[in-house]
């Protein structure tokens, strides 16, 4: 058997436990109703051909940032943004702040925040017959990223 350190399950960390908060123009909103997001930084890839190389060799070229989530249909805050660009073709930018903290987990707490966010898609009205709670799906993208919070890392994460 190897010496190499195995995590204990206590340190997954517990995803109900996350906290979400959207700054819109200087108002800040628990974002209670989410039950699931996901943000994601995609770096560009750009190919670089090298005279005496078969293969090619890639250089980071650029970066985007996209988030989607899950949420109860319980809030218009959201659909107020739609209302004004559709009204105005204003569209404010708005800031996503999410952190990670489970406190049996050793890692302790990570801090995420979204900066220059947009929503792509908004739901504007729905209903379902026989459904026990309505649910929307929403979506967008962001500029940049602050990790102002980090993991710690687990006994044996970190090897020589």
């Amino acid at each position: 058997m190897s010496d190499t350190g195995v995590m204990i399950a206590k340190d997954a960390i517990y995803g109900a436990l996350a906290e979400c908060f959207i700054t819109i123009e200087g108002r800040r909103y628990n974002f209670m109703q989410l039950t699931e997001f996901e943000s994601k930084w995609e770096v560009n890839i750009t190919e670089v051909p090298i005279l005496g190389k078969v293969g090619m060799g890639h250089k980071a070229s650029g970066g985007k940032g996209t988030w989607s989530g899950s949420a109860h249909y319980n809030q218009s805050v959201m659909r107020e943004l739609a209302d004004n660009y559709q009204k105005t073709g204003y569209m404010p930018y708005f800031e996503i702040q999410v952190s990670n903290e489970d406190p049996s987990s050793a890692v302790g707490r990570q801090t995420i925040i979204h900066r220059n966010c947009l929503c792509d898609t908004f739901i504007l009205a729905k209903f379902k017959a026989g459904e026990e709670t309505l649910n929307e799906e929403l979506s967008g993208t962001f500029e940049s990223w602050d990790m102002p919070e980090k993991f710690s890392y687990l006994e044996g994460f970190e090897t020589n």
